[in-house]
């Protein structure tokens, strides 16, 4: 049983923002078929790392196009190809979604737009995933995931805090922006898809950008902002608004730490030794003289390792834990314990999606297809093309 049964997404996507929106959808038990050019198929299949073989080339998909398109099949249909954009208006013509990331307006001359499927059915759900979004003097432009956090604001809040060693702003260290963009767009389409089964009986278009998604997710901050007039600024691993709230040098590797109440505070300072000073009794009052409070903390915790002191705080309720990388992740027990790097039934790695429901599991069902690995297949179930005909189609090179 799946959380959505009978839901029919044509994944028109490519890159990130698009197919993780899907993927998200078809992980939910929606029947995802996706749309791929003749030839070379979505960009990110050539982005990325591939695994090594026995003879040590690299074999399989990239690391970048498995992270992001599980539990769909693969057609290769080529839509500039009128024969090729028909089949594709009568698959639409029998779809719950449609998700798209061509520049605004690059579908309309192939009649695959939302006014020209909404015509062949009213019901379809057409989501549009684009940088600057369908209207506004940036609309046409192209862009990628760090321009999006270029001029969202996020990278003037994030990096090195100006005076400091290595001063300056940073990207994130994954595709935020694509990644916040796919879940505003598997989020909306679920809301779209439920008034349209609740409420109007009818679909229709979602336009969602990945700039206004970004400046969206700043949420906090950009409030902060908002409010006070106080401009955000870069402060490395600490928090704007609270403290203390950052990373501290230990005696052996560095632990993140975060006091989110008074009381909190107090516990830590005396797992410390650190003496009360009514200088630091509220937050507020912390953030006023964080110059005299962190050298104090920082000094007490270069006495004891890491792992000590996250045994002490842990005991008292303050939140700490050790940064990362990615091998101790993956040996880390809660991360285990939750099977967070798994596979699918072929043995493709994969990283588990977080969504834990009680009735209605998550199941990896598929691993990323092969470009049009299921031409013929999907052709068959959705428009009852027989061999013949699909043979004549890859034959025209409409399909592969």
């Amino acid at each position: 049983m799946s959380a959505l049964p009978k839901i029919r997404v044509l994944d028109m996507t490519r890159v990130f923002a698009g197919p993780w929106a899907a993927q998200m959808l078809g992980d939910f038990g929606a029947e995802v078929v996706k749309i791929e050019q003749p030839g070379g198929g979505d960009d990110v299949r050539r982005m990325g790392f591939r695994k090594v073989g026995a003879d040590g080339k690299p074999v399989g998909e990239t690391s970048s196009f498995l992270a992001m398109n599980r539990n769909k099949r693969s057609i290769a249909l080529d839509i500039a190809k009128p024969e090729g954009a028909a089949l594709l208006r009568a698959m639409a013509a029998k779809a719950d979604v449609f998700i798209e990331n061509f520049k605004t307006g690059g579908l309309r001359k192939y009649g695959l737009d939302y006014a020209s499927l909404a015509e062949v059915n009213a019901k379809l759900v057409y989501c549009s995933i684009t940088g600057f979004g369908q209207s506004g003097p940036y609309a046409a432009l192209p862009g990628y995931d760090p321009i999006f956090q270029a001029m969202s604001g996020l990278m003037s809040v994030t990096g090195v805090a100006d005076g400091e060693p290595g001063a300056g702003p940073t990207v994130v260290g994954y595709s935020v922006s694509d990644i916040n963009a796919g879940m505003y767009a598997t989020v909306a389409i679920l809301a779209a898809l439920h008034h349209r089964d609740t409420v109007s009986g009818k679909g229709q278009h979602i336009d969602l950008a990945l700039l206004d998604a970004q400046v969206a997710a700043h949420s906090h901050i950009a409030m902060n902002h908002l409010v006070s007039g106080r401009m955000p600024v870069r402060a490395g691993t600490a928090s704007q608004i609270n403290t203390p709230w950052q990373a501290f040098s230990t005696a052996d590797r560095p632990l993140m730490v975060a006091v989110g109440n008074d009381r909190q505070f107090s516990q830590l300072c005396q797992v410390l030794g650190v003496p009360a000073d009514p200088r630091f009794a509220t937050n507020p009052q912390r953030m006023a003289h964080r110059d005299v409070l962190l050298p104090l903390l920082q000094d007490a915790f270069l006495k004891r390792r890491a792992q000590e002191w996250m045994d002490a705080l842990n005991a008292v309720g303050v939140s700490s834990g050790p940064i990362n990388d990615f091998a101790a992740v993956a040996e880390d027990p809660q991360i285990r314990h939750r099977a967070m790097f798994s596979a699918t039934p072929d043995g493709a790695p994969t990283i588990a999606n977080p969504v834990r429901f009680s009735d209605t599991p998550v199941a990896y069902t598929r691993a990323p297809p092969t470009l049009g690995q299921h031409t013929a297949e999907v052709l068959g179930e959705w428009l009852g093309t027989d061999a013949a005909e699909a043979a004549r189609l890859a034959e025209a090179g409409i399909v592969a």
